[in-house]
């Protein structure tokens, strides 16, 4: 990934991502700590397959619930004049214990509009299923269910592609998640990235590492330690009304130069 720059030529591609944690690339740290995500892996993966430079932008910010999401990215985003938006919101809302799901999907038809009008072409994303290793994981399920379903509706309707995610049964699976649990690992961020590829017409590289292996069941001691540093602290800031990303800013929030990978590069450069 370059330095964001002043493109004095646009990319064919301009793609601009925004979210909450999911999106930013929560799970998928880097050695000094900064995430990738499988946002990133898709500006790279565009730029692999049309062997043509990308301009990149991510303004996904970890924590956000539909609202602030489209108050505070959308216009951004397309003040930047892209070419593709993926759209994926809800996740943060859905973990609230009074969610309106015909809100959330009501709200998710007009970001899509907003986007198609303004010329871009709008990607919407049902994120991945974490409600297999959650405490109360099948109230979640049901509201996820429920509001992957209106997603795709909305997204025949507006005849948007759609990258379904949560009915990834592969993605089910322990090995794809990080030690939270709420956050997908590196290799899950990657299966995401090549769904996402794959809704937009493109193969992900081959190079890419898309499955991992089964892992066994956590024992009583494991959760017992995944409620202590897990649980715990995110209960803490619902009661104080405190967000993981607060005080933090898009990771990406101008244009920046994706290249196409040289043959035999590094796939996790």
């Amino acid at each position: 990934m370059s330095e964001p720059h002043e493109a004095t030529e646009r990319a064919p591609i301009r793609y601009v991502a925004i979210g909450d944690s999911f999106t930013e690339g929560v799970g998928d740290e880097r050695p000094d700590g900064s995430v990738r995500g499988w946002a990133d892996l898709v500006a790279q993966g565009l730029a692999d397959a049309t062997g043509a430079a990308v301009d990149y932008a991510n303004l996904a910010i970890r924590g956000r619930l539909l609202a602030p999401i489209i108050a505070e990215q959308l216009e951004p985003a397309l003040a930047l004049q892209p070419t593709v938006v993926t759209f994926n919101g809800g996740g943060n809302d859905m973990l609230r214990p009074r969610t309106n799901i015909a809100w959330v999907a009501a709200q998710t038809e007009h970001a899509l509009m907003r986007i198609r009008d303004s010329g871009a072409e709008p990607i919407l994303l049902a994120g991945a299923n974490p409600t297999a290793g959650l405490p109360g994981g099948a109230r979640v399920r049901a509201k996820g269910d429920e509001l992957v379903r209106a997603a795709r509706a909305i997204a025949e309707r507006l005849d948007v592609r759609f990258a379904d995610n949560w009915n990834d049964p592969e993605l089910a699976g322990g090995q794809y998640w990080s030690p939270d649990r709420l956050h997908l690992a590196p290799v899950g961020h990657r299966r995401v990235a090549a769904n996402v590829l794959r809704a937009m017409g493109y193969t992900a590289p081959a190079d890419w590492e898309l499955n991992a292996a089964a892992i066994p069941r956590p024992t009583r001691r494991d959760q017992l330690r995944y409620t202590r540093e897990h649980v715990v602290p995110w209960v803490q800031r619902r009661l104080t009304g405190r967000s993981s990303g607060d005080g933090r800013t898009a990771k990406y929030a101008e244009w920046t130069r994706v290249e196409p990978r040289a043959l035999g590069a590094d796939p996790e450069a």
